[in-house]
C-alpha cells in the first residue's frame, strides 16, 4: 500500500476544480435521528464489546473496494457541504469517500445538547469527474474519515489542521506546517515476527463547539481482535497544534506488546549514509530524530536511520517525561526539494498526563527504498501486560509543530549528524550542537564523553562550526570485527551536562 503517496494527495483533492455539472445548491451533510449521548457512553460500549468475540465490520461493495488509485482521486468532497457550513460554529468538518484503501465505513455522529445524530451517507456531497465509474449504493456505505478546518490565519478562510482516516491513524499540523508524520490510537505487536495487528477507529462522535471556541472535542471507538478502546481528543489548532488525549483500553486477550501513543514517520537518508541512494537531494525524511526526556532527567537525541534489516531499539525508563519524533532541519537548503518541502514537516511530542510506570520507549526502523513508505515507528511500551478482561486508562498530550518539545532548562540540542569513511580506515562521526550564551568562548573548557559498545573510538575533538557558531564533536570509530555498535556521546562543562545525550546505532553495510 503506497499510503504516504495517497495521504499526501488528500489535501490536493479538496482544492481540485469542481465538475462543470455540479449542483449549484449543495445538499450539505445529512444527519439522522437523535439519540441521547454522554461522555461515558463510548467507554461503556468498548467495555461491553470486549466481553464478546471480535466481529469485523461489513465490507462496502466490491466496486468501491476495487477502485484504482487514479479513480479514487476523481471523487472529492465539496467543501460547500461541510458540517456547520453557513453557521456561526468556529469549525468546519469535511468527510472522505469510502473505497480503495478504506474498505469499511466509519460511523460518524454529531453531538449537540446531549443528543447524537448520525451522518447519513450521501454521494451528492462529493464532486467527481466524468471518469469516475458508476458504483452501487447500499447500507454498508459510509464515510471513511474526516478532516477538521478552522480560521487559523485569516477570518472567513477555514484551513485544515487535522485528518482522521485509515485504521487508527490521524495526522495534525501546526499552523504554517504541511502534513508529515502520523499518530495512531494504539499499536499492537509492532515488529513482532508473527505480524502486527492494526486496530481500527470504527465510530466517531464530534461535539459541536460553542460559538467562538478554539477547541473541538472528538470521541472515538476503537476495535480490534485483541482489544477495544474508548478515546477522547480535545483538539486546539495553532502553532503548535495540541491534542489532549484520554484513552481506556479493554483487553479481549492478554496484551503483551502494546504501543501507547504510537508515532509513525519516514526516514530515507541523510548525511550519515548516502551510498544506497543516487539522488539530487542531500536528505529525504519527515523526521530526523527520536527525542526523549527520561524519568531520570536526561535529554536523549537518537538520530534516525534507514537500516538494511529491521532494527528495534528499546530505551528503558520509569515515568518518562516525554518523547517524540522531531524535524529539526528547518531550512530549504537542507533538502533542496521544491515539491515535498520536508523542511516544513512538523515534529510531534508526547507528554504523559500521569506516571506511566516502568517500560521503554521503543523505536522501530524498517528498511525502505522509497520515500512513499512510513518506515519509522516510536511508542511507549509498558512493562506490565494488560490481562484479558482488564483495562488500562492513560492520558497524554500531543503537540504538533515546528519545535514542539519543551525547552525549559534544555541542554544544547544536536542540530546535525554526519558520518563517512576515512581513507586510512574506520569511520568519522561529526556531531553539531547549537550555539547558546552559556557555551564558553574557550571550547577547551568542555569535556567530551564518547563511548562505544564495540570496536574502538577516539576521544574526539571539539571545534567551533563557523556556519552555526556552535561546537562540533568529531570522533573516529574503528569497528574491527564488530558488525554493529551502540554509541553514546555528550558535551559536559564543569562536571554538568552541557548537551543532550547523543545515541546512535551503527551497523555494518
Amino acid at each position: 500500500m503506497l499510503r504516504r503517496e495517497f495521504l499526501a494527495s488528500l489535501a490536493a483533492l479538496a482544492a481540485a476544480p469542481r465538475a462543470s455539472w455540479a449542483q449549484t445548491a449543495e445538499p450539505g451533510l445529512q444527519l439522522g435521528a437523535r439519540t441521547p449521548f454522554s461522555a461515558t457512553d463510548v467507554a461503556d460500549m468498548a467495555r461491553e464489546m470486549a466481553t464478546r468475540d471480535y466481529e469485523p465490520r461489513p465490507l462496502i461493495p466490491e466496486e468501491w473496494r476495487n477502485l484504482t488509485y487514479d479513480q479514487y482521486r476523481k471523487i472529492w468532497f465539496d467543501s460547500r457541504n461541510a458540517l456547520w457550513e453557513g453557521s456561526d460554529a468556529p469549525q468546519r468538518v469535511d468527510v472522505f469517500p469510502p473505497g480503495l484503501y478504506f474498505p469499511q465505513a466509519i460511523k460518524t455522529y454529531v453531538v449537540e445538547d446531549g443528543q447524537a445524530r448520525p451522518m447519513l451517507f450521501d454521494l451528492n456531497v462529493f464532486d467527481t469527474t466524468d471518469k469516475f465509474p458508476d458504483v452501487p449504493i447500499d447500507d454498508t456505505l459510509g464515510y471513511s474519515g474526516l478532516r477538521l478546518r478552522a480560521e487559523l490565519r485569516q477570518p472567513g478562510i477555514y484551513e485544515e489542521y487535522a485528518v482522521f482516516q485509515g485504521a487508527s491513524y490521524f495526522r495534525g499540523i501546526g499552523t504554517g506546517d504541511i502534513y508529515g508524520l502520523s499518530a495512531r490510537g494504539l499499536a499492537l505487536k509492532t515488529g513482532d515476527p508473527m505480524g502486527e495487528e492494526f486496530p481500527d477507529f470504527t465510530r466517531f462522535w464530534l461535539e459541536r463547539p460553542d460559538d467562538g471556541a478554539t477547541t473541538i472535542v472528538l470521541h472515538a471507538l476503537l476495535d480490534s481482535p485483541s482489544c477495544t478502546g474508548a478515546y477522547r481528543f480535545e483538539i486546539t489548532p495553532g502553532q503548535p497544534l495540541t491534542m489532549q488525549v484520554e484513552a481506556e483500553i479493554f483487553a479481549r486477550t492478554t496484551l503483551t506488546h502494546v504501543g501507547i501513543a504510537p508515532l509513525t514517520s519516514m526516514f530515507l537518508f541523510d548525511d550519515t549514509d548516502r551510498q544506497r541512494f543516487d539522488d539530487f537531494r542531500p536528505a529525504v525524511y519527515d523526521s530526523d530524530g527520536l527525542m526523549i526526556h527520561n524519568g531520570a532527567g536526561e535529554v536523549i537525541w537518537r538520530p534516525l536511520a534507514n537500516p538494511l534489516t529491521l532494527q528495534i531499539s528499546a530505551f528503558g525508563d520509569t515515568d518518562p517525561r516525554g518523547f517524540g519524533l522531531m524535524q529539526r532541519a528547518r531550512s530549504f537548503e537542507h533538502f533542496n526539494d521544491l515539491e515535498a518541502l520536508y523542511h516544513r514537516r512538523p515534529g510531534l511530542w508526547v507528554t504523559p498526563g500521569e506516571g506511566w510506570g516502568r517500560g521503554n520507549v521503543q523505536l522501530v526502523e524498517i528498511p525502505a527504498d522509497l520515500e512513499i513508505y512510513d518506515n519509522i515507528v516510536a511508542y511507549w511500551r509498558p512493562s506490565a501486560d494488560i490481562e484479558a478482561g482488564q483495562s488500562r486508562r492513560m492520558t497524554y498530550r500531543l503537540d504538533w509543530g515546528e519545535d514542539p518539545a519543551p525547552r525549559t532548562a534544555m541542554p544544547l540540542r544536536v542540530t546535525n549528524t554526519a558520518a563517512g569513511g576515512r581513507p586510512e580506515g574506520g569511520r568519522i562521526f561529526a556531531i553539531d550542537f547549537e550555539n547558546a550564551d552559556h557555551v564558553p568562548e574557550d571550547l577547551s573548557r568542555l569535556d567530551r564523553l564518547v563511548r562505544s559498545s564495540a570496536g574502538e573510538v577516539t576521544e574526539g575533538i571539539i571545534q567551533r562550526n563557523p556556519a552555526t557558531g556552535g561546537p562540533r564533536l568529531a570522533f573516529t570509530f574503528m569497528p574491527g570485527e564488530a558488525t554493529w555498535a551502540e554509541f553514546r556521546a555528550q558535551l559536559r562543562l564543569d562536571g554538568e551536562a552541557l548537551s543532550e545525550v547523543w545515541l546512535y546505532r551503527w551497523t555494518k553495510s
